[in-house]
């Protein structure tokens, strides 16, 4: 039986990751500052652990270990990354927990690791058109990215890279584009678009705000495609980062009456301001395809009706 670390298991990827890695088999330890919020871990053994501290790490990881997945990181939606009131947290956290992951991998002699990296690396500047955002893989350098979020998650990056040529790690990195889903964070500051726009429809009969004049798009990757796509790169011989996301592209005014539609509730929107990010932001998925012969498909009507009705069953309880 395989034996395999999450690390973040008590997060929404995490969650759903240890599950699915449970259903094939394998032996997992979920390792996480916190339980999961919404549902029971799965995990065969779940180590409530700070990954910001070296010792509890040390301890933590040991050469029965075949395969980590680095999940752990302080992230959020735009009212967290994008306010500029957490970025020393952001920066200083996520990198003490993945220089403490890689100096235990290289201690303990475990060789293969999934990092989750993000599509918020791109250049700022290659974002600006919501229309025509660029956001392959080649153009991350010279880098540019709009938030401390996306300087940190480059830096990791090279980070795993280094210690892959320096000590024969075998490194998996994918670049996550806004990965929705039910027990996902839905109302504590930290959520998406997608759940933030469920929560906002479900609790109101006047009408809901968005941030910004709404013509700002995205994509968005459901929960078990972004969990298949994970696995896939995980097992292939991909060395490099590489996007997982959906092609799909929708403004934030759409998305909302997407929602509604499903719904069956239609509200007037407000756009108002506040915290954006870049304009336009689509995952290119032509390395992927070529890559993997695989790409995520598009379930963006069917994952937004399983998290609406998730997010309503939470309400209600």
């Amino acid at each position: 039986m395989k034996r395999v670390l999450v690390c973040g298991a008590g997060g929404f990827i995490g969650t759903h990751l240890v599950t699915k890695l449970k259903d094939m088999g394998c032996y997992v330890i979920g390792a996480d500052v916190k339980y999961p919020e919404f549902s029971v871990s799965d995990a065969d053994e779940f180590h409530l652990v700070d990954l910001r501290d070296t010792l509890a790490v040390s301890t933590l990881l040991n050469n029965d270990i075949e395969e980590i997945y680095q999940l752990a990181a302080n992230m959020g939606g735009a009212g967290f990354i994008f306010t500029g009131d957490n970025d020393a947290d952001i920066m200083h956290n996520s990198c003490l927990i993945n220089l403490n992951i890689l100096d235990g991998m290289v201690k303990q002699n475990i060789k293969k690791v999934f990092f989750s990296s993000s599509a918020c690396i791109y250049p700022e500047h290659n974002q600006q058109d919501s229309a025509h955002p660029n956001c392959e893989e080649s153009t991350a350098y010279p880098a540019n990215p709009d938030s401390a979020y996306g300087w940190e998650k480059i830096f990791a990056e090279r980070l795993y890279l280094s210690f892959a040529k320096n000590y024969h790690l075998n490194i998996k990195i994918a670049r996550f584009h806004n990965v929705f889903g039910p027990l996902c964070t839905w109302n504590n500051g930290k959520e998406k678009a997608p759940a933030a726009l469920c929560r906002k429809i479900l609790e109101t009969d006047s009408h809901i705000e968005i941030w910004g004049d709404g013509t700002q798009t995205r994509s968005f990757l459901y929960i078990d495609d972004c969990i298949e796509g994970i696995l896939r790169i995980m097992n292939s011989d991909i060395n490099f980062p590489i996007n997982l996301g959906s092609e799909r592209m929708i403004n934030i005014n759409e998305l909302a009456r997407l929602i509604m539609k499903l719904s069956g509730k239609f509200l007037p929107i407000q756009n108002i301001q506040g915290p954006l990010g870049v304009m336009g932001r689509n995952s290119d998925n032509r390395l992927i395809e070529q890559s993997l012969h695989w790409s995520p498909p598009d379930n963006l009507e069917y994952g937004l009706l399983k998290t609406y009705t998730w997010i309503q069953q939470q309400m209600v309880n």
